[in-house]
This record gives structure tokens, C-alpha cells and sequence, in this order.
């Protein structure tokens, strides 16, 4: 059993009211401006509390790594259906990706803050690679290379390209404010990227 699994749910209350303040000021003030008093002011609880569950303030960051991550992965993943062909199941992860980005501000102030502070925090960079990007490419990875027919030399790079593309996409329209000058539809982006993906096969010749 693990810690968390372990807690009373007035314990788990507390520690989601502690992330939910970290969580603003994180995006407020960064992560070297944020300081334990102003996270236990955001939250409601002392510091004595905040220590009691998280130890320190890359504890607190950490845990808000996984809560953030945990939640967005459920959202693109949750309702996929790995059982089905890959043109569907690659169209309906796209769709649900970007359809999340288009609405969910709080998760690009998030990937804004991990952006801006990989410069002077790598390791913190490095905790958001391994608690999504990959998990993702290996789950991809492993569905691509289940399917033979697609003809990849390399299933896992495959994964990073097509997900990179999607990220690429949401860093240009989204975090960077492209949309407004170099718009694209998410829809043609899918099907152009699904179509470079996937080829039709080739017809025997008469």
C-alpha cells in the first residue's frame, strides 16, 4: 500500500487544500519566489502542516507534479480504447489532447511555469518528463509496435514524433500566442499528421 492510499480521507482533504494553494502560487510567482509562508497563506494551514505532509517545497512541487499530471493523463487517456485500429484510436488521442489545451488555462500556466523554470531548475523539468511524456511514449510505443502493419522502424520514436507534433502544435497556437498570427485548425493538423502517419496500402498493379 502506498502513502497516499494510506491516508484518512481528513488527511487527503488537507493535502489537496495544500496543492490547490501551492498550485496558485506556483503559477503567481514561479518556483524560486514561492515561499513556504505564502503557500501556507494560500492554502489555509501552517507551515508546521505543509511540513507534516510534504517535508519541503520541491516535496510540495513534486506532489503537485504527479496530482497535475495524474489528472491530464486520465483526461486524454481515460476513454481511449486501445483494442481498436490505430487511424481511430490516433484520431481520438489527438482530439482529445488539443480539445483539452483548448480549454484547460490552468495546465498551460503549468507547462509555462515547468518552461520557464528549466532553465534555472532542470530536475524539475526532468520530474515532469518522467511523470507524463514518458509514461505517454511508452504506452504509444508499446500500441505501435502490436501493429506490425504500420511498417515502423522504431515504435517508441514513432510515439515521441506523433506526440511531439501535437505538443508542437499546442506550444505555437497556445503558449506562445501563434493562434493569433499563424493560425492552424486542429482539425487539418490531425489529419495531416494521422495521414503522414498512416499510409494507405500500396494497390498490386493490374
Amino acid at each position: 500500500m502506498d502513502t497516499l492510499s494510506a491516508l484518512t480521507p481528513a488527511a487527503k482533504l488537507k493535502r489537496e487544500q495544500i496543492l490547490q494553494g501551492a498550485l496558485q502560487m506556483f503559477l503567481q510567482e514561479g518556483f524560486e519566489g514561492t515561499s513556504m509562508d505564502r503557500v501556507a497563506a494560500a492554502a489555509g494551514v501552517s507551515k508546521i502542516t505543509i511540513y507534516k505532509h510534504f517535508q519541503d517545497k520541491e516535496g510540495v512541487f513534486k506532489a503537485l507534479v504527479e496530482r497535475v499530471t495524474a489528472q491530464r493523463f486520465q483526461t486524454v487517456f481515460g476513454n481511449l480504447s486501445f483494442a481498436d485500429d490505430p487511424e481511430v484510436v490516433l484520431r481520438h488521442l489527438a482530439h482529445n489532447l488539443l480539445d483539452m489545451m483548448a480549454i484547460d488555462e490552468e495546465y498551460i500556466a503549468f507547462l509555462r511555469l515547468i518552461i520557464g523554470e528549466s532553465g534555472r531548475f532542470p530536475e524539475l523539468a526532468q520530474l515532469f518528463i518522467r511523470a507524463l511524456p514518458q509514461k505517454v511514449w511508452a504506452l504509444l510505443g508499446n500500441y505501435f509496435a502490436a501493429h506490425p502493419e504500420l511498417h515502423l522502424s522504431d515504435p517508441e520514436a514513432t510515439a515521441r514524433i506523433f506526440m511531439g507534433a501535437l505538443m508542437s502544435y499546442v506550444l505555437t497556437q497556445k503558449i506562445l500566442h501563434g493562434q493569433a498570427i499563424a493560425p492552424m485548425s486542429p482539425d487539418l493538423m490531425i489529419d495531416c499528421l494521422i495521414d503522414t502517419l498512416i499510409q494507405p496500402p500500396c494497390q498490386g498493379s493490374a
